[in-house]
């Protein structure tokens, strides 16, 4: 009975360790993946605070917080952007971002798909756009100046956790807590480490201490055998 509750003990603690690597592991990678948009987008306003207009990053990352590109971009998903050279080679069907020149959302940062070109009076390319999630086409049309890039990748909810390690309460959970679990759990190693270490050396036999009885009859044990081995040498001979 005791052995069957042993083994679902260390069935249970085997279970609960494997399942808790996963989660660590699993939010150590989402980390990095933040960490390193994050910087990634702290080193581009930096330079763009630097350079002003002239710096035209070759990627760019934006999170989705409307729901016109559903189902296809939803929001909180990341969308990562690669800058165009010319314009032409944007194709029809193509998810762009760009800066909205209609009165409506001037300014504004969108992302809409591409369903039409059209050619202006001074001979340039000019981008039809609409939302996956909308009826119609957006008001007026993008400008090569206005394009930011076309969209290359996209993230499925990694704003949320954007989103929810930016809060107190998510840097709380997500980082301290796990960064004093690993500093408790390292100094309580240490403390065992040195109390196995101590009584390591309380099991090494002093001078003047008394010698337990079962440890004088290993000794005989041994001295016993030791003339069982001379008597069989002495036969021989």
């Amino acid at each position: 009975m005791n052995n069957k509750i042993d083994e679902t003990h260390y069935n249970f603690k085997g279970l609960f360790k494997y399942i808790s690597t996963v989660i660590s592991w699993t939010i150590f990678v989402l980390l990095i993946i933040v960490g390193i948009l994050l910087i990634y987008y702290y080193i581009s306003v930096r330079l763009y605070a630097t350079k002003g207009e002239r710096f035209e990053p070759k990627f760019s990352v934006y999170t989705i917080v409307s729901q016109s590109m559903e189902p296809t971009i939803n929001v909180y998903d990341v969308i990562v952007n690669t800058k165009i050279d010319d314009i032409n080679d944007v194709k029809v069907n193509d998810v762009i971002t760009y800066i909205s020149t209609w009165n409506v959302t001037y300014g504004m940062t969108i992302t809409h798909r591409v369903v039409g070109t059209r050619k202006l009076d001074d001979g340039s390319t000019c981008l039809v756009t609409r939302g996956d999630n909308n009826t119609g086409e957006d008001q007026g049309c993008v400008k090569e100046g206005n394009v930011i890039g076309v969209v290359k990748a996209v993230i499925p909810g990694l704003g949320k956790i954007q989103s929810f390690l930016s809060s107190g309460f998510g840097w709380l959970l997500v980082v301290v807590i796990p960064a004093l679990y690993i500093i408790v759990r390292d100094i309580l190693k240490i403390i065992k480490m040195a109390k196995n270490k101590d009584n390591k050396k309380e099991d090494i036999p002093k001078e003047g201490d008394i010698v337990k009885e079962e440890d004088v009859n290993n000794q005989d044990d041994l001295e016993n055998a030791y003339e069982d081995i001379e008597k069989i040498k002495n036969k021989k001979k």
